[in-house]
């Protein structure tokens, strides 16, 4: 008996493919069509992601033509109880571990039998930490404020407000339908919008962009509060006018 090895290793790491050359392959007596797999066996060790393996083909029987594949980690691998899964496949025929496999075109006698089989190693992946807080409305103020890759300007009592349609159609189904639907603002790389007044929408394009309002945030001092409340009343506005529901309060006011 000859058995033979030649490895290609996959993208990856911890995965290997190994073709299992058997000369002579034996079908062998048996009784009630099963093989004693304690005695008979053919083996060939290999190595997985740094660690040593058997893949062990027990041969059928004269009377039931199958074949059974094992593999076993050897030495600290095997202490260990390393997971992994072992597949293996002939021409037209697929077998997973412990699958016996017919084959009806084996007579008894000697064959040359080509086994592809597929080992993969599990290993335990430790968790990515997650930052409980997002820095993405930062990220996106300074593209905002940036105007790098803006697509579209929008003109507001004589002042230009350059941004992006993809960000602005995510937050709002107006501009969705604006820039991505039907209306000629399309294909249009510059808007006008009428009956806002610039702080307004400025204040409103920080929103999208950001969730925050600066103006509106904190204690104001008395001197500004009229202020804060008439751009409050204004942005209530934009918001119903370009569905920006967030914008809008929240529960009994």
């Amino acid at each position: 008996m000859d058995l033979t090895l030649t490895s290609t290793h996959l993208s990856y790491v911890a995965r290997s493919t190994h073709l299992l050359n058997i000369s002579s392959y034996i079908l062998l007596p048996c009784t009630d069509s099963k093989v004693d797999q304690s005695k008979v066996h053919y083996k060939s060790s290999v190595e997985v992601d740094g660690y040593e393996c058997e893949i062990r083909l027990y041969p059928g029987c004269s009377s039931r033509y199958q074949v059974e594949l094992q593999l076993v980690f050897l030495g600290e691998a095997g202490a260990n109880k390393v997971t992994a899964a072992l597949s293996c496949r002939m021409p037209l025929v697929v077998v997973s571990i412990f699958e016996a496999i017919d084959l009806p075109y084996f007579d008894s006698g000697s064959y040359s039998l080509t086994v592809e089989c597929t080992v993969t190693v599990f290993r335990d992946l430790k968790a990515i930490p997650v930052p409980s807080s997002s820095s993405l409305h930062q990220h996106l103020g300074e593209l905002l404020a940036s105007q790098a890759g803006s697509d579209v300007t929008f003109t507001v009592s004589g002042e230009s407000f350059p941004a992006h349609k993809n960000v602005l159609a995510v937050r709002s189904p107006v501009f969705m339908a604006e820039f991505f639907g039907e209306m000629q603002e399309k294909n249009s790389g510059r808007v006008e919008i009428q009956k806002m007044e610039a702080p307004v929408f400025g204040a409103m394009l920080r929103f999208i962009y950001t969730d925050e309002v600066p103006e509106l945030d904190g204690k104001p001092e008395a001197a500004a509060a009229a202020t804060a409340t008439t751009l409050a009343q204004h942005l209530l506005v934009a918001a119903d006018r370009y569905g920006l529901d967030r914008l809008k309060p929240q529960g009994d006011v």
